[in-house]
């Protein structure tokens, strides 16, 4: 039989600032695009779904973070959040479970809710400098949303989402992930926020020279709104 052709998808993490500049150019600037797409979560596992990924004998690209690529990442952030006329925090992330958040948003991906749900967490960890490793966080932005606290705060402890969210992490792995933001068009693979436009090319079925020919123009970037925050320490940099 034919393989069946996969949709065109994103693949991000809410861990990620990188993944958050991406959400918002992808939002601000092409959101018809981003309507269109398959959006997967992505996230270093717990050990109960690291020992699912074992038994199925997969291995994810996840390496822990050298000191001076930390301070590299520090000062790229603080780069870009001027750019782009943007305050961010970046907040420590002390022996955080990435499920709470990630399979919260598979939760609110069910209500029809999952963009939503994405622009809320990214605004709390990023600009609002809050722990979305908290399940008590996960309450609050379900209540934002119109949801019962419950549904996302105990999200990680759904043994269907948690199956959900394997499957994300088997899909990354078959997708060839290493890095998010990552998108993928057919054969065509981007990683990186800065690889947005040719993907995006590649989407509209337009050819991608004149693309690449002036891809790193920051004076396209939208100026997002601020936040009455500091930049803080390192942490959660991925």
């Amino acid at each position: 039989m034919p393989r069946v052709k996969k949709p065109p998808r994103w693949y991000f993490s809410l861990r990620s600032p990188y993944s958050w500049f991406a959400y918002l150019d992808l939002t601000q600037r092409y959101p018809e695009v981003a309507d269109s797409l398959e959006w997967i979560p992505f996230w270093e596992p717990d050990r109960t779904t690291q020992a699912m990924l074992d038994e199925a004998g997969v291995v994810l690209p996840i390496v822990e973070m050298s000191r001076a690529k930390n301070f590299y990442i520090l000062q790229d952030l603080a780069r870009i959040s001027k750019a782009r006329g943007l305050r961010m925090t970046v907040p420590i992330d002390k022996d955080p479970n990435w499920e709470v958040s990630h399979l919260a948003y598979l939760a609110a991906k069910a209500q029809g809710l999952g963009p939503q749900f994405v622009d809320a967490v990214y605004r709390a960890r990023w600009q609002e400098g809050r722990d979305i490793t908290d399940p008590a966080t996960m309450g609050e932005i379900a209540g934002q949303l119109g949801l019962p606290a419950e549904s996302l705060a105990t999200a990680a402890d759904d043994p269907e989402l948690r199956k959900q969210g394997f499957d994300c992490l088997v899909s990354s792995y078959d997708d060839g992930l290493f890095g998010v933001p990552f998108f993928v068009h057919g054969r065509d693979k981007f990683w990186g926020a800065d690889r947005l436009r040719p993907f995006i090319a590649a989407f509209q079925g337009r050819p991608g020279e004149d693309v690449e020919e002036n891809w790193q123009d920051h004076d396209e970037f939208p100026l997002f709104a601020s936040a009455a925050a500091d930049a803080g320490h390192a942490g959660g940099c991925g």
